[in-house]
């Protein structure tokens, strides 16, 4: 299938079984214990990142490579909505969405009760909704239709998400941590589960887009939002969503080795954005093929929108 994703912007068969490894209940940080969320222990050593062909060249996903990380423990599920309740109810935080006053919705998930909104040049699919945030999902008024509790939080920036990891004792993981953890020990692996591509009729094993993006979404996956953090199947190490439903911030800067002037013009306007991974919902391989392991996204730290949530990894001991 030849690729038609290189110059678009983002949308911003079964892995063999294995024995789950230790499991948390909760974290426990000096001595107090700050979030119940189950944390898996994914065992260290030499870490693959990246991809020997990449999908889309000028986001930097090849070539492949190698990096040695420690033994570390990473949440089984993006963080929740309740989690992040807990969060905000014990320390009174106001993400930036809510601060700004406003953030970026899906336009299919804009009720019409909003009214007009504005859309963004070159991608007007997303429309900035007065008033949407981590409660109110799809602007004002659509917090018991849009709102789940099981769901990843999401409108939250990664300054959001930095501060609810040090609430909760840990920390983002950088890239290599995150693609370590999505590979769920199969190594070198297009998705969390091999290497059998998701598609619109038999074969979901993940929340993408399923139909013609941006328009039609038959949700043949039982989900045209978010789906709940802990569902479909996990991949070898037990962590559910790698790749799919939403984005995930990582502590690593967004950056490119490449020689190309259009690369470097680029990554000109894209100074001090923060790296993502793992697609989400939105994504289709007609389109934003991008939940794939190696696929990378680049945006600004206090952006927040309906795909973007994250994962907290702490150490090992």
């Amino acid at each position: 299938m030849t690729d038609t994703t290189t110059d678009k912007p983002s949308c911003c068969p079964k892995a063999e079984a294995r024995a789950p490894l230790p499991q948390v209940s909760a974290i426990t940080w000096d001595g107090v214990t700050r979030v119940a969320q189950d944390a898996v222990l994914i065992p260290g050593g030499k870490a693959i990142v990246g991809t020997r062909r990449a999908e889309i060249p000028d986001d930097g996903e090849d070539p492949l490579r190698s990096a040695r990380v420690k033994p570390f423990r990473i949440g089984a599920t993006a963080v929740t909505n309740t989690q992040f309740k807990a969060f905000v109810e014990a320390t009174g935080y106001v993400t930036e969405a809510e601060r700004f006053g406003w953030s970026f919705v899906f336009w299919l998930q804009v009720p019409e009760h909003i009214g007009a909104t504005q859309g963004v040049p070159e991608v007007q699919w997303w429309r900035k909704v007065d008033g949407a945030d981590w409660r109110e999902v799809n602007g004002p008024g659509t917090h018991a239709t849009a709102w789940h509790a099981d769901h990843p939080v999401v409108h939250v920036s990664w300054q959001d998400a930095q501060e609810y990891a040090k609430w909760a004792g840990g920390r983002l993981p950088t890239e290599a941590e995150w693609e370590h953890a999505a590979r769920g020990g199969l190594g070198e692996v297009k998705f969390p589960w091999g290497e059998r591509e998701p598609n619109d009729d038999d074969f979901q094993p993940c929340n993408n887009w399923q139909g013609r993006f941006t328009d039609v979404n038959t949700a043949k996956d039982g989900y045209a939002a978010t789906a709940p953090a802990l569902s479909y199947e996990p991949n070898g190490y037990g962590l559910y969503n790698m790749c799919g439903n939403t984005w995930e911030w990582t502590a690593d800067a967004f950056r490119i080795k490449s020689l190309k002037k259009q690369v470097k013009q680029r990554l000109d306007g894209m100074k001090g954005y923060k790296l993502s991974k793992g697609g989400s919902f939105l994504c289709h391989r007609s389109y934003c093929y991008r939940y794939r392991i190696a696929a990378r996204s680049g945006n600004s730290p206090d952006s927040a929108t309906t795909h973007q949530g994250f994962r907290v990894i702490w150490p090992a001991g």
